[in-house]
């Protein structure tokens, strides 16, 4: 999957999406990602939904004579006519303290003392955080759990009634794998082109692999985080990659923007698009990132208003990126991978080899996204293991012919991307 992360918040009404999502077909991506459109809470928050089954009117039009539902469709239409499939937030893990769940089904609450729970999480300095705009809802195995699984159900039919034919399930990892498995069953029989994908960052590779298990397309990995030196994510993505295939993202709507982070680097997006891109199965991009948006996706605060004026234009390069990723099958599924050790250490070189097919690839990155680099190789064929040709398909300045000995100056942040495999 090469999916767009459109951040409702920011897009506004549903009637102002097209732009947006022709933007991102343009670029080659294949879904859209849009955060909860479900009615909020008092607090605001995207993620802190007091009706199931209603819309946010902050995403409609007033003067429209069509219903809030019909306004949702006719978005959907839209995106289905431009060839991309959309993947909504399924948030069932909680629900706004102020919900009327809580007086109409008090049993379907986690307690604590004479009130109810709340979610939190501990951050890594230990500092306890804890969200008491939401209420936790009690998924054991009890009848009242059971009930509270048959109502979460009702709830994907109906979105997917709206035009969704798929689910980012939020913080996944924190309901019992048995209460995804029954989800999954009930929907598939159904609808059995619906896709599933688990929420796990912050888990262990151990208990990514656990939810995974429970029937999950897709998980998102840490490649956001990578140093390029560290062995831990190349680890991580061994213990996972045969359980489900993974998503990278170089931000998102809970990271800082990363053009902000780098001083307005521009050569730092480019790295870590073709990155994440090209490293696993799936990518996800939020709004903005190809114009160098500087200001954080934020679920409670965020403005249409806050558009941008773009500091640059990647368009065309993340175009160039998903192009190859959606020619070589390689780049969409979980490959071996190993890091090959260049004469140069200031580069990334990954060998990446598919498990289905004969197709392998080497990715060479400057990871200096301020100074040219050199890189050097006596023989690119003795870092394959594939007889010739080796193709260069990198998405600026492909070279026609890889000469041996091979010897090029990359760019600041720049990445090659050579493939053993016809498109």
């Amino acid at each position: 999957m090469r999916i767009y992360n459109l951040f409702p918040r920011l897009a506004g009404r549903f009637d102002q999406w097209q732009p947006h999502l022709e933007r991102a077909a343009a670029m080659g991506f294949d879904w859209i990602f849009v955060n909860p459109i479900q009615l909020t809470g008092r607090s605001g928050s995207l993620y802190s939904i007091a009706d199931y089954q209603a819309i946010d009117p902050r995403f409609l039009d007033p003067g429209s004579s069509r219903s809030p539902v019909e306004q949702v469709r006719a978005m959907t239409a839209v995106a289905r006519e431009l060839g991309l499939r959309l993947m909504v937030d399924l948030v069932i893990n909680h629900c706004a303290i102020d919900s009327p769940l809580i007086e109409h089904h008090p049993e379907w609450l986690v307690r604590e003392g004479a009130g109810v729970a709340h979610p939190f999480c501990v951050e890594a300095n230990g500092n306890k955080v804890v969200w008491e705009d939401l209420a936790q809802l009690d998924h054991g195995a009890t009848p009242a759990g059971a009930a509270l699984l048959g109502y979460c159900g009702d709830v994907i039919e109906w979105l997917i009634d709206l035009g969704f034919s798929g689910f980012r399930c939020d913080a996944a990892y924190q309901l019992p794998p048995r209460v995804w498995q029954a989800l999954i069953k009930r929907i598939r029989h159904a609808h059995p082109d619906v896709i599933f994908v688990a929420e796990t960052l912050g888990c262990s590779p151990q208990q990514t692999a656990q939810t995974a298990a429970a029937g999950f397309d897709a998980i998102f990995n840490s490649a956001k985080w990578w140093d390029f030196e560290s062995p831990w994510l190349l680890e991580q993505y061994e213990l996972t990659r045969q359980v489900a295939p993974s998503i990278a993202f170089p931000e998102s709507h809970d990271t800082a923007r990363l053009f902000a982070e780098t001083n307005g680097n521009s050569n730092v997006q480019k790295q870590r698009y073709v990155f994440t891109a090209l490293f696993c199965a799936g990518v996800m991009m939020p709004i903005g990132y190809e114009f160098g948006f500087r200001k954080p996706l934020h679920v409670v605060e965020t403005r249409p208003e806050d558009w941008e004026q773009p500091a640059i234009d990647l368009t065309d390069f993340i175009t160039r990126v998903n192009r190859i990723k959606a020619d070589y099958p390689l780049f969409s599924e979980e490959t071996l991978i190993q890091r090959l050790t260049p004469p140069n250490p200031a580069l990334l070189m990954l060998w990446k080899a598919s498990t289905r097919g004969h197709g392998q690839a080497l990715l060479v990155i400057n990871k200096d996204p301020w100074n040219r680099q050199n890189f050097y190789c006596e023989d690119l064929y003795h870092c394959i293991q594939a007889a010739p040709p080796l193709r260069d398909v990198s998405p600026e300045w492909p070279l026609e012919h890889l000469p041996t000995p091979f010897q090029f100056d990359l760019e600041p942040g720049m990445g090659r991307v050579m493939v053993t495999q016809e498109a």
